[in-house]
């Protein structure tokens, strides 16, 4: 369903019933709903929950900014490493008050948050802005985005700096998300190229990509993070929060997750061996298990 959240239109899907504890996830860089694999979704509703997806903007099926130029991610790589601001269309932050409008739309007055990569940092500003609308939080394989803190490996960097080969040929787009998802995906839980095929077209049909908008999110990502780092002690006792990170991750090192508890000192940390950046289906048990303990306490 569209639903008018902070000014914009979102595609929101509303999982389980209406009186369960409402859990809002955040979805990460370039990636729609459908990147919370629906089994997953399942299995967190059984465990009670009312779980909310949505598309964050510039992606999916939610309002796109194609109207405004594509920014220089090489250059807001470059602004960022002299430490100089990095301009951007719009902010974490922003981002943040969509989720804040979404819940209001709904009619929620808190929730409880897990939010995945980009998306654990867009939560990050929910915990710190717009504190009372949350009930916990758990932010999964994402980081604080503190300077000196490691980067992607040079595989990973390039292919992501890379693109289809033909970007209006679905077999080719299809080629270049397996190439990705390889890459960033977990070592000790392979998920079958069967299986990567079958999301990818999952999401080419329903939203397609939207380069132009993930490069938008990109900057958004690089202009935030020192900002952001400093300020995550002020989250206070009262949320619980609780950090997932894979001990494989080649996209986010697993670094980020320890850095992320040092600051956040009453957060509980599960570093998962074998883990890299992805979902795997072997590991849903052990997410659900984080959320909903962070949830009880």
């Amino acid at each position: 369903m569209q639903i008018s959240a902070n000014g914009i239109t979102l595609e929101v899907e509303d999982h389980g019933p209406v009186d369960g504890e409402p859990l809002l996830l955040i979805m990460g860089l370039g990636m729609q709903l459908t990147a919370w694999p629906l089994g997953f979704v399942e299995q967190l509703v059984r465990a009670g929950f009312r779980v909310i997806r949505f598309d964050n903007r510039d992606m999916g099926l939610s309002q796109r900014f194609d109207e405004l130029p594509k920014p220089s991610v090489g250059m807001a790589a470059f602004q960022h490493l002299l430490r100089l601001p990095v301009p951007s269309v719009y902010t974490l932050a922003d981002m943040a008050r969509d989720a804040v409008g979404l819940l209001d739309a709904l009619g929620i007055a808190q929730a409880h948050v897990c939010g995945a990569s980009m998306g654990g940092m867009i939560a990050q500003h929910l915990a710190l802005d717009h504190s009372a609308r949350l009930k916990s939080l758990t932010l999964l394989m994402t980081s604080s985005g503190a300077r000196g803190l490691p980067p992607p490996t040079l595989k990973v960097a390039a292919t992501m700096m890379g693109k289809p080969s033909d970007p209006r040929d679905p077999v080719s787009v299809t080629d270049y998300y397996l190439r990705l998802f390889r890459e960033i995906g977990s070592p000790g839980y392979p998920t079958s190229e069967a299986e990567m095929r079958a999301i990818i077209g999952a999401s080419l049909a329903r939203g397609g990509t939207n380069p132009r908008g993930s490069a938008r999110q990109l900057v958004a990502i690089t202009a935030d993070g020192p900002s952001r780092a400093a300020r995550l002690g002020a989250i206070g006792r009262d949320l619980p929060v609780a950090i997932i990170h894979g001990e494989a991750d080649p996209l986010v090192p697993v670094a980020h997750g320890q850095d992320l508890a040092r600051r956040i000192g009453h957060a509980t940390l599960d570093l998962i061996p074998g883990m890299g950046h992805d979902l795997p289906e072997a590991l849903w048990p052990r997410f659900t298990a984080g959320i909903l303990e962070a949830s009880r306490r």
